[in-house]
């Protein structure tokens, strides 16, 4: 049958990443691309140095592979837009990254009149820069992008489907969801939003199902002319698929910079609840309303990033690689609880005024506390974001699968285990965001008949169950619970202090 090929379009560089029919990785390609920041909280990425990334690495993954292509899929940061010409394929304006915050005053604005409700209510989503409707709206409003019939809107995945098919402007239901403009109960572009930030419907993709035929491949490209374009879908719901968490109540943390937990609660549209994200998880057929599947999804800021701090700023540690063993070279944190809200805290308080907390330190507390209590705050926020899911849902979580960088570390996944009171699993292939969209790829082509076939192949590096006496983690979540509230609300104005 062949390989299936992955092109992981991140935020700091492309990943083009092969599998074969029996799941196993057969090889992959990396390049990174420039991050432009033109001014204080803008971040920006040049969409023709996204493709160049591509072609590169596709270059590279095709000279070291024998067998035919089967099928390509593609997996993308999913909020950062792009506009660019119909006639000449070529950007208006650089990429708006989901990182970039020059719409804040612009989703305020639109809060107090009112819209939050319409858009909660529409897209699941919250009024954000992180998602890219009102980052389209400032290109045709600030960013000099004119709006005629030639203009192309969509996120990096359209741009990379429109290059490599040679002008087929399309998206998945997943990166439509993460736009502001998608009505994720009907699964079509929302007249009332568009028209509310401006957004012509011309110039939007056609949505299709996460896995099926969007085109082929053109001439000119490292690989073949023909081979067909069969998957899409954006990075956090395709690292669910990849994690095959098909059962409802089955969800997924990535542990990296910070955490994105998705939690898969089945085939109905979730109603709307404080502090989490609904989003579309993936659509498996040309009928989309009775094959989509929905998530829950919250993000966790700072979870590697204060171990990054750990070694940066308080400089306690040389290596990342030092913390587990650092932390295992205790029984417990001694009391000490850390709240990392270095940037404010995210689901599923949304509080942006929060700020770090260290507490219960004592002349006894040494480093190792600290770098214990650092992980523990890993996985305290897991279980804040799991159980506001479960709660919403109804749904008792089953079990969480994991990746990312510090899913390495067992005492971490043990901890989360003990305090999840469910088995913690690792998936025995890191690359979970790649390996769900060749999958969605692979099932739309027949390399593989189902989502079930996929789930089979599966394979995990470590399951950590619960400990028998979880007594004591209830106590310690107690305790970190009372340290989030002392954490919260600190960042004040001026007036408010003098005012004090």
């Amino acid at each position: 049958m062949g390989v299936v090929i992955s092109i992981d379009a991140g935020t700091t560089g492309v990943r083009a990443f092969a599998i074969d029919e029996l799941g196993q990785p057969r090889g992959f390609a990396y390049r990174e691309f420039t991050q432009h920041f033109p001014q204080p909280g803008w971040v920006e990425h040049d969409a023709n140095e996204i493709w160049q990334a591509v072609l590169q690495t596709l270059a590279e993954l095709s000279a070291h592979l024998t067998e035919p292509i089967a099928a390509l899929g593609v997996t993308d940061q999913r909020e950062t837009i792009v506009a660019w010409d119909k006639r000449t394929g070529e950007p208006r304006y650089r990429a708006i990254v989901w990182q970039d915050r020059r719409t804040a005053a612009r989703c305020e604005q639109l809060d107090a009149a009112g819209h939050l409700e319409l858009v909660r209510a529409t897209t699941g989503l919250v009024l954000d820069p992180y998602f890219s409707g009102t980052k389209a709206e400032w290109l045709l409003t600030e960013g000099g992008v004119q709006n005629d019939d030639h203009l192309a809107l969509g996120t990096i995945d359209s741009w990379l489907v429109w290059k490599l098919t040679g002008g087929a402007h399309l998206t998945d239901t997943t990166n439509a969801s993460r736009t502001l403009l998608f009505d994720i109960n009907r699964l079509a572009w929302s007249d009332d939003l568009c028209e509310l930030l401006g957004v012509p419907r011309s110039a939007l993709p056609e949505v299709r199902p996460s896995s099926g035929r969007f085109g082929v491949t053109i001439d000119g490209l490292p690989i073949p002319a023909g081979i067909p374009l069969s998957g899409i879908v954006g990075d956090q719901q395709a690292a669910l698929f990849g994690q095959a968490c098909f059962e409802t109540g089955q969800a997924k943390n990535t542990y990296g910079t910070g955490s994105f937990v998705l939690m898969n609660v089945g085939d109905t549209c979730p109603p709307p609840v404080e502090g989490l994200l609904s989003t579309v998880a993936w659509s498996l057929s040309n009928d989309l309303q009775a094959s989509t599947t929905y998530a829950y999804e919250g993000a966790i800021f700072v979870t590697g990033a204060a171990i990054q701090w750990l070694r940066d700023g308080l400089e306690i540690i040389a290596e990342a690689a030092e913390v587990g063993p650092l932390v295992e070279s205790v029984p417990s944190s001694d009391g000490v609880v850390f709240v990392p809200a270095l940037t404010g805290l995210g689901s599923p308080y949304w509080d942006p005024r929060a700020r770090g907390t260290i507490l219960g330190i004592t002349r006894g507390t040494t480093r190792a506390h600290i770098a214990r209590a650092t992980v523990e705050a890993m996985v305290f926020q897991t279980r804040d974001v799991l159980e506001a899911m479960a709660g919403a849902s109804s749904n008792r979580v089953v079990d969480l699968r994991v990746d990312g960088g510090a899913s390495v570390m067992d005492v971490l996944l043990q901890l989360q285990a003990d305090q999840l009171g469910v088995p913690v699993i690792r998936s025995a292939i890191p690359e979970t965001t790649a390996l769900g969209s060749a999958y969605l790829a692979g099932i739309a082509e027949g390399v593989w008949s189902s989502a079930a076939e996929v789930g089979e192949m599966w394979a995990q590096t470590g399951r950590f169950d619960p400990s028998p006496h979880r007594l004591s983690a209830d106590q310690d979540y107690r305790r970190w619970q009372r340290a989030v509230e002392r954490s919260r609300g600190w960042e004040v104005d001026d007036e408010s202090i003098s005012d004090v």
